[in-house]
């Protein structure tokens, strides 16, 4: 279940009602009886601090073969890959 704001469409107050996410219930104040509509916000959640960019996953450096220039030779790209499942193999 989750909480919802809602607000009245006739004397403005806010409250909060609790539902499933996949209903779409009429509510109604509990102060006047009138429709009340669903009040959207900002989410709370803030991501700070590092880890939440990409920048701060590595550290300067990459350590995979093909963006460090070494490569292996015991095996070629043409060897290890094969076209026949690719979506951009032509038909």
């Amino acid at each position: 279940m989750a909480r919802y704001d809602y607000r009245c469409t006739a004397c403005n107050t806010v409250f909060e009602v609790e539902h499933g996410m996949t209903e779409h219930p009429e509510i109604s104040c509990p102060k006047c009886g009138q429709p009340a509509t669903k009040v959207f916000s900002a989410s709370g959640i803030k991501f700070e601090g590092s880890g939440f960019y990409n920048t701060d996953q590595r550290g300067g450096g990459s350590s995979t073969a093909a963006t460090s220039g070494t490569s292996d030779s015991s095996s070629s790209p043409s060897e290890s890959h094969s076209c026949d499942n690719c979506p951009h193999k032509a038909n």
